[in-house]
C-alpha cells in the first residue's frame, strides 16, 4: 500500500460546552466518520503516521516476544513497528481489520522482523487462550504483553447508552485485558512486562464517553493492583494514558463534525500521530524501566497534567 503522510497546517477557532479551548491549533484531519468499530486505518484521511524513519533500534528487545492486541493499526501498530526495530518478534491479535493487519505484517517483514496475525474477539476467553498457545507454538515464549485493543462509542446522555453497548465496551476493554493477562501470566518470567492502555479521559471524565471512561478507570485500578501482586516476581505492570492520537478509534467513534476539533484542548494545541507514542511503549517493555511498576505514563500534550 502507498501511504501518504503529508497534511497541511490549518488553524481553527474552537469552542464547546466545556469552555474555551485553545484558540489556535493544528487541525489534524477533516470531517469524516466510519460506521464500524474499532475502525479501519486504510480508510482514514490522512493516514496516521505510525513509523518515525529517524527512530533506529538498539537491540533493547532483542530475542523477546511481544503480544500486542489491536496491533493491526493505530497505537498498537506503532508499538509493533518500534518493537520490531528493537529486535522483538510480535504477535498481533486483532478483530476483523484484515486489510490493516496484513499491511502491518508486510511492513514488519520489510524491516526484517517476524509477525504472527491472529483474528478473533478478545472478549472471548477461548480466543485469549488460543493467542497464548499459538504464540508459544510459534515462538516458544512470551516476554511482553500489551493490552491495547479497545472500543469507544459517543453518546450525549447516560440514558442513550444501551445495555448492549455498555456490555460490549466493558467486555472488550476490561474483560479482554483480564482474560488475556490471565491466560498469559503462567508463561511470563522474571523481567517480563505488561503494558495496559488507559486514557487521558480517565483523569478528566469525558461527558460523551461515560462507559468508555468507566472501563479506562478500571484499567488503572487493575494495573496498580496487579503490579503489587507481581512485584516480587519481577513482572512489571504499567499503563499509558494517551491524549488525542489520530487512530481509527476516532472516526469510528465521533460524529464527523467533531473530528477537526479533536486535540484542541491540549496545551500544545495539537493532537498527535501514533509514532509519537512508540518510544513510550519501548521504554516500558525494556529494561530501561526496570524499577518502574504500577505507574501511569501520561502522553497528552499537556491536556491533563497529572
Amino acid at each position: 500500500m502507498n501511504y501518504d503522510y503529508h497534511y497541511g497546517n490549518q488553524y481553527y477557532n474552537y469552542y464547546n460546552n466545556v469552555g474555551i479551548q485553545s484558540k489556535e491549533y493544528e487541525i489534524m484531519a477533516p470531517e469524516q466518520s466510519q460506521n464500524v468499530q474499532p475502525g479501519m486505518e486504510y480508510l482514514m484521511n490522512p493516514r496516521p503516521i505510525f513509523d518515525n524513519p529517524n527512530y533506529h533500534g538498539s537491540g533493547k528487545l532483542k530475542g523477546k516476544v511481544a503480544i500486542i492486541t489491536g496491533g493491526d493499526s493505530g497505537l498498537g501498530r506503532a508499538a509493533a513497528i518500534a518493537f520490531t526495530k528493537e529486535g522483538a518478534k510480535v504477535v498481533i491479535p486483532y478483530y476483523n481489520e484484515h486489510i490493516d493487519a496484513q499491511a502491518t505484517k508486510e511492513y514488519i517483514e520489510k524491516l526484517g522482523g517476524s509477525c504472527l496475525l491472529l483474528s478473533g474477539d478478545i472478549a472471548d476467553f477461548n480466543f485469549c487462550k488460543k493467542i497464548v498457545q499459538e504464540t508459544l507454538n510459534k515462538y516458544g515464549r512470551i516476554d511482553i504483553l500489551v493490552n491495547n485493543a479497545g472500543v469507544q462509542f459517543q453518546q450525549d446522555e447516560l440514558s442513550s447508552i444501551s445495555n448492549e453497548q455498555f456490555d460490549k465496551t466493558m467486555k472488550v476493554n476490561v474483560y479482554g485485558m483480564f482474560y488475556l493477562t490471565k491466560a498469559a501470566l503462567p508463561y511470563l518470567k522474571s523481567g517480563a512486562s505488561i503494558i495496559n492502555l488507559t486514557s487521558v479521559t480517565t483523569f478528566y471524565g469525558d461527558p460523551q464517553l461515560i462507559d468508555y471512561v468507566t472501563t479506562k478507570g478500571a484499567i488503572v485500578g487493575f494495573t496498580r493492583s496487579l503490579a503489587r501482586n507481581l512485584a516480587l516476581k519481577n513482572i512489571r505492570v504499567n499503563a499509558i494514558a494517551p491524549g488525542f492520537f489520530w487512530t481509527p478509534l476516532q472516526p469510528a467513534c465521533w460524529v464527523k463534525e467533531k473530528i477537526p476539533s479533536l486535540g484542541a484542548d491540549a496545551a500544545m494545541a495539537r493532537g498527535a500521530m501514533p509514532y509519537e507514542l512508540a518510544p513510550t511503549f519501548v521504554f516500558l517493555a525494556s529494561d530501561d524501566s526496570s524499577y518502574m511498576t504500577g505507574q501511569v505514563i501520561h502522553n497528552n500534550g499537556g491536556q491533563v497534567m497529572a
